[in-house]
């Protein structure tokens, strides 16, 4: 495959002024102005959003732009670690049951999943030399946390709400004489299944009901589009073996610290978090 760091793929993109970014703003006005004349109450929503997606976005730009240079390493493990940070909070945040060390753990799977695929796409597979290089490895580890803790959401969620509400079941499973992991592998199952739902219905319908977002933008720079749909397959096949690898991981971290070594289920660090 072609070499990434050579300039056989020259960016022929239109470059954007501030006049470009105003008349796509108003596309949202558009939609506030629906909000208003049907009383949807979204206005003030989309308001608060766009203008958090305009500020995040162009101190992102500014933040890449700096961490690009070859001299800034220790920028890059920086953001690497607020990355992780930022993604293992909010896979927690998003699920309605926790205990206590649930983030830790959420980071730990995270961490591994994420790091390792990244690794393996950008030295192997893409061939990036050093692998570490920012310009590929913070948006293929964003895309990786960013599906990624959706995942770990739902898995989270789908297994600790049958660890609580099957508690009893579960209880006599174990007093009939079924280990902790004969107990548990059912709803480790399902949990896994479910935080695979997103990726595999994204890559069931990829190509046919919508283009996505990075071939989009890499059509969009100029690129061929042949090559935008090859780097899209990788991205694509890199996700769900992240967010598979994730969702194992995290499933049975929660069983080892929710199942002692005597056989008990310990349901009772499980709470709820509503609102």
């Amino acid at each position: 495959m072609p070499d990434p760091t050579t300039n056989e793929f020259i960016s022929h993109a239109i470059a954007l002024d501030s006049w470009d970014l105003s008349l796509a703003a108003g596309l949202v006005l558009i939609a506030g102005v629906v909000s208003l004349l049907l009383r949807l109450g979204l206005e003030k929503r989309l308001l608060i959003a766009s203008v958090r997606t305009v500020v995040q976005l162009l101190l992102l730009g500014l933040v890449l732009r700096f961490v690009f240079e070859p001299t800034s390493h220790w920028l890059l493990a920086v953001i690497v670690a607020v990355m992780l940070l930022a993604a293992s909070h909010s896979a927690v945040q998003r699920s309605d049951t926790r205990f206590p060390g649930l983030t830790l753990l959420a980071l730990i799977s995270l961490a591994v999943s994420a790091m390792l695929t990244t690794i393996v796409v950008t030295a192997l597979i893409i061939g990036v030399e050093p692998w570490y290089q920012p310009r590929y490895m913070i948006p293929l580890l964003g895309m990786i946390l960013g599906n990624g803790l959706t995942g770990v959401s739902l898995c989270v969620d789908q297994l600790l709400t049958t660890l609580r509400d099957k508690r009893s079941h579960i209880e006599m499973d174990l007093a009939m004489g079924a280990t902790r992991w004969e107990a548990a592998r059912d709803p480790l199952r399902n949990a896994v299944r479910r935080g695979m739902i997103p990726i595999l219905n994204s890559m069931s319908v990829v190509g046919i009901v919508a283009i996505p977002g990075m071939m989009t933008g890499q059509i969009l720079a100029g690129a061929d589009p042949a090559q935008a749909a090859k780097y899209q397959i990788v991205v694509m096949f890199m996700i769900a073996a992240a967010t598979s690898l994730c969702c194992i991981m995290m499933a049975l971290l929660i069983y080892r610290r929710l199942f002692n070594s005597r056989h008990q289920l310990r349901a009772e660090h499980i709470t709820r978090h509503t609102g």
